[in-house]
C-alpha cells in the first residue's frame, strides 16, 4: 500500500499535536516533516512529547515543501500565515488540508483560482468535527422554517479570530436558504456598542472567549410560542481528527478547492 506523505504546519500546537498522533498512528499515512517557527534543522523527536517521531523540522515553508516530497500539506497554524502556506503549497503541487480559519473571501477566491489552475485539490475546513458539520447542516434545514436566528459561538481565550470560521460558515449556509431579514425591533438601540453582536444578513453572531472552553456553538431559532436550539460541543482536540483523516484521504481525489467539510461528506 502506497502511503500518503504528509507535512504538518503547527505541529507543536494543541491541534497540531493531535494531528501528528493521527498521522503517525494511521497505517496508510506517513509524516515526512513538520513546519515550525523555530527548531530549524532539529528532529521532532528532540521536542518534548514527540520522542518517538524522528522527522525533520523546518522553519522555511518553501524548503520544507521542496525537500519533503509530500502529497498533502496540513496547516493548523494562524490566520496570519495559513493563507501564505496554502498558496505556497498549491504553487508547488502539494495538496493543502487547512484547519486555519480567518481567511477573507478575496483570499478564498484567489486560492480557488490557483487550485483550479493547477488542477489539484485543496480542502479548507472551518471545523473538522463531524458533529459540528452536522450542526451546520441541521441549522440550514431549520432556517427554511425559522427566519429568526442567532448564533452563539464559544471558544478558548487564545483563539485569534472572531467570529469563528464555523459561525461564519453557519451564517453563510443559513443565508443561502433564508430570505434576508433584519431581526429585532426596528427602533432597537445598543446602549453598549456591540451588545447585539455582529450582523450577517440581519442575523446576529455572538462570540464568547473564556479559558476552559475548547470549541462550542449553538444556533437559536425562534417562532411565536416556540424556540429551537441546535448545539455542538468539542471538549478536546481529538474531536477534530476524524475530519482531518477524511480530508487527507479525500483531497488526493479533488482538482479544485472545497470550503467546508460538509461538501465532502455523503
Amino acid at each position: 500500500m502506497k502511503k500518503i506523505k504528509v507535512i504538518i504546519a503547527g505541529a507543536r500546537g494543541r491541534m497540531g499535536r493531535e494531528a501528528v498522533k493521527l498521522v503517525h498512528e494511521t497505517e496508510n499515512f506517513e509524516l515526512v516533516s513538520v513546519l515550525d517557527i523555530k527548531y530549524d534543522g532539529k528532529s521532532l523527536s528532540d521536542i518534548e512529547g514527540f520522542s518517538h517521531i524522528d522527522v525533520p523540522i523546518y522553519t522555511d515553508a518553501l524548503s520544507c515543501i521542496h525537500n519533503s516530497q509530500a502529497d498533502v500539506f496540513v496547516d493548523l497554524t494562524t490566520p496570519a500565515v495559513g493563507y501564505f502556506h496554502t498558496k505556497m503549497a498549491l504553487e508547488n503541487g502539494v495538496r493543502p488540508v487547512v484547519g486555519t480559519t480567518g481567511f477573507t473571501m478575496e483570499q478564498l477566491a484567489e486560492l480557488k483560482h490557483l487550485a483550479n489552475e493547477k488542477k489539484i485539490g485543496c480542502i479548507i475546513a472551518p471545523n473538522f468535527a463531524i458533529g459540528a458539520v452536522l450542526m451546520m447542516k441541521f441549522a440550514q434545514m431549520a432556517a427554511k422554517y425559522f427566519s429568526d436566528v442567532e448564533i452563539i459561538e464559544m471558544h478558548h481565550d487564545q483563539k485569534l479570530d472572531a467570529p469563528s470560521g464555523t459561525a461564519v460558515k453557519t451564517a453563510e449556509m443559513i443565508a443561502a436558504v433564508r430570505e434576508q431579514k433584519q431581526q429585532g425591533h426596528p427602533d432597537e438601540e445598543e446602549t453598549l456598542a456591540g451588545a447585539r453582536g455582529a450582523d450577517y444578513n440581519g442575523m446576529h453572531i455572538h462570540s464568547v472567549r473564556l479559558p476552559g472552553l475548547v470549541a462550542h456553538q449553538k444556533v437559536l431559532f425562534g417562532l411565536p410560542g416556540q424556540t429551537l436550539t441546535i448545539r455542538h460541543d468539542s471538549f478536546n482536540r481529538a474531536s477534530f481528527m476524524s475530519g482531518v483523516k477524511i480530508s487527507i484521504e479525500t483531497v488526493l481525489h479533488l482538482d479544485t478547492l472545497v470550503y467546508g467539510l460538509e461538501n465532502i461528506l455523503d
